[in-house]
């Protein structure tokens, strides 16, 4: 059995197909296109180049399948809470729904955070967690948060936030000190490149309140020290050693409230080697695989399979 799965994040448009025979993800995907020197995209524009984007994408995963589609899925939301909204998110879902009544095969709806953290179930071969209670870190450049997650007989897992930035997300930072660096958007790749060149000692302390974070002041230090000529590789490190230190010590003080437990990172921060190694020294830590770190469809696929199995 095939499963489809859609999802149009604020910057990727990507589609894949879960095999149940193979338990593989097949997945395409495109950036959406920002302007050098720019930081992000309108709503507005953003449905547009996936309007565009999401046809190209399918075609090109069809045209390397043979085989009849069980169920489709889709991103339909940033999160699963109620209220939760962003209209880019509507054309993964308007084409789902389409497809599933040409097809003739049940439609599923997802949040994007819960398809993130399928991914890194399942990439990391962690899918045994889904029965068990763990903490999820999801952190891109939409979203830092933390959440319990625990098994759900209807809706495979349900998630409580535990634990988010009180300003910026560190996609967000990682992104503003990058242009200001002269990088191309999105700038994680380029950032941790320089960083790894970096030979500074950086002695970076968390600003929390409570399980939250605060990552505002971070971007103005940054920008301080390049001010004053510090080299793009040491500001890079030292922003990256910034973020690293917030994630864990939102992770540290959620544990201390509510008890031990496994952790998942997900998001395209979390493919960062600098973050993720020294993550990996503190905590019982699952990363998503690089390729399933970044937004993508092979967690909604992933779960489509798994809700279908319901």
């Amino acid at each position: 059995m095939y499963y489809l799965g859609i999802d149009t994040s604020n910057y990727t448009t990507s589609a894949a197909i879960y095999d149940d025979e193979k338990k593989s993800v097949v997945h395409r995907k495109k950036l959406l296109p920002v302007k050098q020197g720019e930081c992000g995209l309108r709503q507005s524009d953003a449905v547009f180049h996936h309007v565009q984007q999401l046809p190209q994408i399918i075609e090109e995963l069809f045209s390397e399948f043979q085989g009849d589609i069980t169920a489709i899925g889709v991103s339909s939301k940033p999160r699963d809470v109620e209220g939760s909204y962003m209209p880019c998110f509507t054309v993964g879902q308007s084409t789902a729904k389409i497809l599933s009544n040409i097809l003739k095969v049940p439609l599923y709806e997802f949040s994007h955070q819960n398809g993130h953290i399928a991914a890194a179930l399942y990439s990391s071969k962690k899918t045994e967690l889904i029965g068990e209670k763990f903490l999820a870190f999801h952190v891109s450049g939409g979203t830092t948060e933390g959440v319990i997650v625990q098994p759900d007989d209807e809706n495979i897992f349900r998630v409580e936030l535990v634990a988010k930035t009180l300003d910026l997300n560190a996609g967000q930072l990682i992104d503003r000190i990058g242009v200001m660096l002269g990088l191309n958007f999105p700038c994680g790749k380029e950032l941790e490149g320089l960083a790894l060149k970096s030979t500074a000692k950086v002695k970076a302390k968390a600003t929390l309140k409570d399980t939250d974070c605060c990552l505002s002041g971070i971007e103005n230090i940054c920008r301080n020290v390049y001010d004053k000529g510090m080299s793009k590789e040491d500001i890079s490190l030292m922003c990256l050693k910034y973020v690293e230190a917030a994630v864990s010590g939102m992770c540290e003080r959620v544990m201390e409230k509510y008890n031990k437990m496994p952790v998942v990172f997900a998001g395209g921060v979390m493919s960062d080697k600098i973050i993720k190694d020294n993550l990996s020294e503190k905590f019982t830590a699952y990363f998503a695989e690089p390729e399933f770190s970044a937004d993508n469809a092979g967690g909604t696929a992933f779960l489509t399979y798994l809700k279908h199995r319901l």
